[in-house]
């Protein structure tokens, strides 16, 4: 397919003397430091997974993997490995990574891996992973009294079991150890475990804390780069040595946060990956009013600051959360948390089968099911009162809130809207989604998505990628992990990191053979 993204000759970068001043070269750029970057940071750093003694329960993986039980799981066709897997991702290599890691996790087992892992550091690709705050992306932004909607042990990354790091991590902090309802993590735990991962697995020389990436763009290189030191003429990676150096080199801008300084920075790589997450830009409603009042926000943290300024307690009006997903549940208990009086509005039926907590078992998840109860209850409950099927119109200067109803039929037969309501509210809390921020690159990155009509969303128009290796299929040298590809559950983004090592990997040995 042809590459889309703008041409840029390298002089053009370059000082008079052919050398580019103040950029720092690696063999990958990886934007973003949740844990698609963390995990791929391990790979990248000498990390191989290999087939332990541990049988799998499926019989026809097992015999594939047997096949070759000597050669590391990121040297064999991973396309060949994953076929005719099945579960809840739809990427195979996530798949594979996950029946590996958690073998028969969706039937409610905890077997034990089928995967050790092996250091080889003469295998390290040199590499950065920039990221705004502290290792672990988004989790680090959420609230920590929340649990997770995954079990615990699925947010773990490789060789740190998260059940052990968590008795200790509890008895060191607390005294005790928290025992989170069935296994489900708070995430502040999850959160610590993966800056304490990073540490521990000693990759910390690898993350630039503080840095804010502001433009990736493609520049064709047409020279060798010439050693600022020596001056002599060489490769500026292990995977592109001279004679193929004419391929496509990735120039990576922005600005590290040092204290109250600003300091730019400028990476020149031939690999760079996206693992920016979703989260960065919350969906908006377009109604009359919604730009033009500060009573509508799209962050919970908005209230819950105005709840510490003591601009909301259980005397105010009520609070509008709108969304009918997991986001918006967890504010509603939130709120409840605080006796703040809710009103709660979506669009959907609330017999809708694509609702999310129609998917959650009860026993496992019976916060998210009592305010699915509370969705559904014709009169309500003390303190809060549900519109569904019902969307904003307007937001008024006087913090009424007009709201639309669903038609409906009369007692002649003739359809009808049903008529406006009027809602006083405190603020509206809007929660129907959020798409990621690619800003860095042209037109919003939407050249890349499936639909390049449309923006880039985890659900409906992801990167379009090579399912196995996880490249772009418009960019070469571009890739994309994680909610980028439509993987949102930390159990299953460790695959994208694996296909990328896998496809680094395999295109070194193809250049070292090329070499001999």
């Amino acid at each position: 397919m042809k590459d889309r993204m703008e041409d840029i000759q390298l002089q053009d970068v370059m000082g008079s003397q052919g050398t580019c001043t103040g950029v720092l070269h690696t063999d990958v750029v990886v934007i973003g430091n949740g844990p698609s970057g963390i995990c791929l940071s391990y790979l990248l750093s000498g990390n191989w997974p290999y087939v332990n003694n541990h049988p799998h329960p499926n019989p026809f993986l097992e015999r594939k993997l047997r096949e070759n039980p000597d050669c590391s799981i990121l040297q064999q066709d991973l396309q060949y490995l994953s076929e005719g897997l099945e579960g809840r991702s739809n990427n195979p290599v996530a798949l594979l990574m996950d029946t590996l890691c958690h073998p028969n996790a969706d039937l409610g087992m905890d077997e034990p891996s089928c995967l050790q892992w092996n250091h080889h550091p003469a295998r390290n690709i040199p590499h950065v992973v920039l990221g705004r705050g502290p290792p672990g992306g988004a989790w680090q932004d959420m609230d920590g009294s929340m649990l997770t909607l995954s079990l615990g042990n699925w947010m773990e990354l490789p060789q740190m079991d998260f059940r052990q790091w968590a008795q200790h991590h509890r008895r060191s902090q607390h005294g005790g150890v928290n025992c989170a309802r069935q296994d489900r993590a708070y995430i502040s735990d999850v959160a610590q475990y993966y800056s304490d991962y990073v540490k521990h697995m000693g990759l910390e020389k690898n993350f630039l804390v503080g840095s804010t990436v502001t433009s990736v763009r493609r520049l064709v290189v047409d020279c060798a780069f010439i050693n600022q030191e020596s001056g002599e003429q060489e490769a500026s990676c292990q995977l592109h040595r001279p004679e193929c150096c004419r391929k496509n080199m990735w120039e990576v801008r922005g600005v590290l946060q040092v204290d109250d300084l600003q300091q730019p920075f400028c990476y020149h790589a031939p690999h760079v990956v996206m693992a920016t997450g979703t989260t960065d830009i919350p969906n908006r409603l377009d109604f009359k009013g919604d730009n033009d009042n500060d009573v509508v926000v799209h962050d919970l943290r908005e209230i819950e600051k105005a709840i510490a300024n003591k601009e909301l307690d259980e005397h105010s009006d009520p609070v509008m959360v709108v969304g009918a997903g997991l986001t918006a549940a967890d504010a509603i208990l939130c709120l409840r948390s605080r006796k703040i009086p809710i009103v709660h509005v979506f669009r959907r039926d609330v017999k809708d089968q694509g609702l999310i907590f129609k998917t959650l078992p009860d026993g496992l998840y019976p916060e998210y099911h009592t305010v699915y109860q509370m969705m559904k209850s014709k009169d309500g409950y003390p303190g809060y009162k549900s519109y569904p099927r019902h969307e904003i119109l307007e937001m008024r200067a006087d913090r009424k809130c007009v709201l639309k109803g669903p038609v409906r039929r009369c007692l002649i037969g003739r359809m009808m809207d049903c008529p406006e309501k009027v809602v006083h509210v405190s603020k509206v809390l809007v929660l129907i989604g959020a798409r990621p921020n690619l800003s860095f690159l042209g037109n919003n990155g939407m050249d890349l998505a499936v639909d390049s009509t449309k923006q880039v969303s985890c659900k409906k128009n992801p990167i379009d990628v090579d399912p196995y290796t996880f490249e772009s299929a418009r960019a070469q040298g571009l890739y994309a992990v994680g909610p980028l590809v439509g993987d949102n559950f930390v159990r299953f983004v460790k695959g994208g990191p694996l296909g990328i090592a896998s496809h680094l990997v395999k295109t070194m040995m193809d250049s070292d053979a090329t070499m001999m």
